[in-house]
């Protein structure tokens, strides 16, 4: 009883190192993959061959996807380039020069002729009947 009463102290409750059996020591020195490929024994030949099979069939299905993505996309860059871009630099073109002309009638007729877009020659239509 002597042991267990307070006035007796602290126990150590932990065994002995030499007690101990290391664990560390008896670590094969084995990669993960090397631990992985031990793992395949388990399974049957057929399950394994079917894995195999899907692995590569998924690799090369994310290949072929990739080379059509990047085909499509240069394919839709370049019908881009040729196709559209010429359009959107002649109607800014035009923009630009219709711009330019309600400049130059600014300039000349005053600042109504601009937005009016009447001929020179002509009187600008009244602001009531458009």
């Amino acid at each position: 009883m002597l042991a267990l009463s307070p006035e007796a102290g602290p126990v150590d409750t932990r065994p002995h190192e030499d007690d101990i059996e290391g664990d560390e020591d008896e670590d094969l020195d084995e990669t993960l993959l090397e631990r992985l490929w031990g793992l395949t024994e388990m399974f049957p030949d057929t399950l394994r061959s079917a894995a195999e099979v899907s692995a590569h069939c998924s690799l090369s299905v994310a290949k072929k996807l990739y080379s059509f993505s990047r085909t499509a996309l240069w394919v839709g860059t370049t019908s881009f380039m040729i196709l559209v871009l010429p359009v959107v630099f002649e109607t800014e073109r035009l923009q630009l020069e219709q711009q330019q002309l309600q400049q130059q009638r600014q300039i000349l007729l005053g600042p109504n002729a601009g937005i009016s877009g009447g001929m020179p020659g002509m009187m600008a239509p009244a602001p009531g009947k458009v």
